[in-house]
């Protein structure tokens, strides 16, 4: 049986749609090691921006398209890191606090740059997860509700990284909460 490993990811973007807006940012981590860490900013490849989602994130454009890594070194890189905390026959494992969204920006980054994406053609969504394991409705699965659970109400800080370790430690927790789930196996 293959090992999944569990990688929580979180990117910061110019806007809501990869077709249209650049990835900016990546951070990533292993969820039971949230010490075992990847980040990178990254040079826009395309120069629209949604002011709001620039306001969210504090990342400056101008200081990116400077000290941005391409994209194409970017992916590479963060491919490689998935390769090493997911050595095979593992299988590594994409999680992220609405998935959908971090996924999208990921996986046409990979498939643009890489031709390829280590993650497969699937990740996992903390909202829903959260949703099924609690038997809640989805209005119930904002960050603002989940963190009162687990983060002590803590909010996210926009660091594609120190988002990613926070989602982690909440995933984490939920799956602490499942009594049919043991961490020590």
């Amino acid at each position: 049986m293959t090992e999944d490993v569990f990688i929580c990811v979180d990117v910061e973007t110019a806007g809501p749609v990869p077709g249209k807006y650049a990835m900016l940012s990546i951070g990533a981590c292993l969820v039971f090691d949230t010490t075992a860490t990847f980040y990178i900013e990254l040079k826009p490849d395309k120069p629209e921006v949604d002011p709001e989602a620039l306001a969210i994130s504090g990342l400056d454009m101008d200081a990116l398209q400077q000290n941005g890594v391409e994209p194409a070194e970017a992916m590479r890189a963060f491919a490689d890191w998935v390769k090493v905390v997911s050595p095979a026959p593992a299988k590594p494992l994409f999680v992220a606090f609405n998935a959908p969204f971090d996924w999208m920006f990921v996986n046409d980054y990979f498939h643009r740059y890489l031709g390829r994406n280590p993650f497969g053609h699937s990740a996992l969504d903390i909202k829903a997860y959260f949703m099924g394991q609690m038997g809640v409705n989805w209005a119930d699965t904002t960050m603002r509700r989940i963190s009162s659970f687990f983060l002590e109400e803590h909010r996210l800080s926009h660091n594609a990284l120190r988002d990613a370790q926070d989602q982690a430690e909440i995933f984490r927790r939920i799956l602490e909460a499942n009594p049919r789930f043991n961490l020590a196996e």
